[in-house]
């Protein structure tokens, strides 16, 4: 079994020091999606929604939110993002998202891209929340990991 590396000998929290690690590119895409009824998809894909550009608005509430990882996630690594890019694909009852962040360091930036795509697609729910309230989020996940010593990872196909 893999030993967690967020807890010390005696069981305790602890960020892990990344002091000795080679730093080199590191990139981590993830996604999700929003299930929502066909009047909150047409008004978002038309631009109707009253509050604004939901997918604009998503995009850049995602960004943000990944450069702001290190102070939400507990014991996760402050970083500097080199890159951090969204895209939103439709579908028939809903909205999906992909996030890939990037940089060249110590640390991976799978929570980076984790945190980019839920934010994301929270905001998507709170611009649409007046049109459909019952919209539900779902299937965040690690779609594939690239860089560092444990070395590049993509989550099985389904």
């Amino acid at each position: 079994m893999n030993r967690l590396t967020h807890l010390d000998e005696g069981g305790a929290a602890r960020m892990v020091d990344v002091g000795d690690k080679t730093p080199s590119h590191r990139v981590a895409v993830a996604s999700g999606r929003i299930v929502m009824n066909r009047e909150a998809l047409a008004a978002i894909r038309d631009g109707d929604v009253p509050k604004g550009d939901v997918i604009a608005t998503a995009r850049i509430a995602g960004i943000m939110a990944a450069k702001r990882t290190g102070e939400l996630i507990p014991l996760c690594h402050p970083l500097g993002l080199e890159a951090v890019t969204l895209d939103f694909t439709f579908g028939d009852d809903g909205v999906s998202a992909t996030a890939t962040a990037s940089l060249t360091g110590k640390t991976g930036v799978e929570m980076e891209a984790m945190v980019a795509v839920s934010t994301a697609l929270l905001t998507i729910y709170d611009m649409a929340k007046a049109i459909d309230r019952a919209m539900a989020i779902g299937e965040v996940r690690l779609i594939a990991k690239r860089g560092g010593k444990s070395g590049d990872w993509e989550a099985p196909a389904g």
